[in-house]
């Protein structure tokens, strides 16, 4: 299923504080690191998860190789997947099993997997597929207009 209500949508993204973005690039250029940036600037914050960028800084934030190296102390409460869908059902094992406070898994436009999905949903966890974050909270919230995005123009830059 990826047709979700509004306030299921609005719930998710007012509810949540901390995310945890698997396969964030560093390249400024990518959509993995305009979205990351964009939910930063809103005030959630964003924890980078990318194994080939383990250790370095994407934001100013520090690199965990995966979700299991995040500190158990950050509180992820959203999982935001730009893995391709295969690779979907072993970044939701893995957070189920390694992240306490964990609410939602958003995967990212054209990422779905629909056993991982309901693997997740079975545990009470909230799933969006084949959507993005960034958005769903500027359509949301009166940031997209007619004419594209705020600018009128999609950009990389805010």
């Amino acid at each position: 299923m990826t047709d979700y209500s509004d306030s299921f949508l609005r719930s998710i993204l007012t509810s949540t504080r901390v995310i945890a973005v698997v396969g964030v690039s560093p390249n400024p250029v990518r959509p993995s690191y305009y979205v990351a940036r964009y939910l930063g600037l809103k005030g959630f914050t964003v924890i980078p998860v990318n194994p080939g960028h383990a250790g370095g800084e994407i934001l100013g934030r520090t690199v965990y190789a995966d979700l299991a190296s995040i500190p158990k102390d950050s509180n992820v409460d959203m999982v935001d997947i730009f893995r391709r869908s295969d690779a979907v059902p072993a970044t939701v094992d893995e957070a189920l099993a390694e992240l306490p406070k964990l609410k939602t898994v958003w995967m990212q436009i054209g990422v779905e997997h629909a056993e991982a999905a309901a693997t997740a949903e079975a545990r009470g966890i909230r799933v969006v597929q084949n959507r993005c974050p960034k958005i769903e909270y500027q359509r949301l919230y009166g940031e997209l207009r007619m004419g594209g995005f705020a600018t009128g123009v999609i950009s990389s830059k805010l």
